[in-house]
């Protein structure tokens, strides 16, 4: 049967994936008080050797162009939580007539609370679409750690991303006041725009460390010597009891070895979460 019969595009199927987690505390432990799952996104709670701690994972196997995910975070008064993720989400190659892609995660955390926020790698094939934020709503005693990364592409496998449409935010307010706005926009020949000095210089893994609380400025020192001899770009700065740490490097691998040890330091080397082993 010839194309001539099918005068219209085929509707792809999408994913879509709703995930909300509360926790409080419970007699000086932090416990699990609602849970809502939908679509492809589901959570596992590994038993807690220290913080509790919950693994969120997308059954669809990665994210195509249309697909749209939606995560909400709170941890309650004086509870503490750290959220990962199973393994590296992958966002595929998109159709010039495709909506991109939305991840949307809000982490809320009430006063004297604590949360982190440690996803594994971003990984960005060639000719995706993605719109990605991160929103941090923080009481003003509370604390918080997280992290993003992206990868343009997988290194060893050969793996270029000529093409792409991107947007990436993050936001922390911090008692209802706007104390960080950090915005991606890569639109076009990314590998060209990665390869200028005044942008990646030719890096194509990056990743941004949040430390949100009132001893941030302490760490500072600590982080920068332990990414000192790192074979990646790192640095990191502080300012309103924020501290920023970049990274750039060549690949996947370099960038994970210089973000575990920045994270050693701010997490006080408790172990990561086992996902990150696997």
């Amino acid at each position: 049967m010839s194309a001539a019969a099918f005068p219209y595009e085929p509707r792809l199927q999408r994913s879509t994936g709703t995930l909300h987690i509360t926790y409080r505390d419970r007699d000086g432990t932090t416990a699990l008080a609602d849970l809502r799952q939908e679509g492809c996104l589901k959570a596992r709670f590994p038993r807690p050797t220290g913080w509790t701690e919950a693994v969120m994972l997308n059954s669809s196997g990665g994210v195509a162009g249309g697909d749209s995910l939606t995560l909400r975070l709170a941890v309650g008064p004086n509870a503490k939580a750290t959220f990962s993720t199973q393994a590296a989400e992958r966002f595929y190659g998109a159709r010039d007539a495709d909506t991109p892609s939305t991840v949307h995660t809000t982490i809320t955390l009430a006063p004297n609370s604590a949360a982190e926020w440690l996803p594994q790698e971003t990984i960005l094939f060639d000719r995706c679409a993605l719109t990605r934020t991160l929103d941090i709503d923080m009481a003003e005693d509370a604390s918080f750690l997280g992290v993003e990364t992206l990868i343009f592409g997988r290194a060893l496998m050969g793996e270029t991303v000529h093409t792409a449409r991107l947007r990436d935010t993050i936001r922390l307010r911090r008692g209802g006041k706007l104390l960080l706005h950090d915005a991606i926009r890569l639109e076009g020949p990314v590998a060209e725009i990665l390869a200028h000095p005044a942008s990646t210089n030719g890096s194509i893994a990056m990743a941004t460390i949040i430390h949100a609380t009132p001893t941030a400025p302490a760490a500072l020192t600590a982080l920068r010597e332990a990414w000192e001899h790192s074979p990646a770009e790192a640095a990191a700065s502080t300012w309103n009891n924020i501290l920023i740490g970049r990274i750039l490097a060549p690949d996947a691998a370099t960038l994970r070895t210089t973000l575990i040890a920045g994270l050693a330091v701010l997490r006080d080397h408790r172990p990561l979460p086992r996902v990150w082993n696997c």
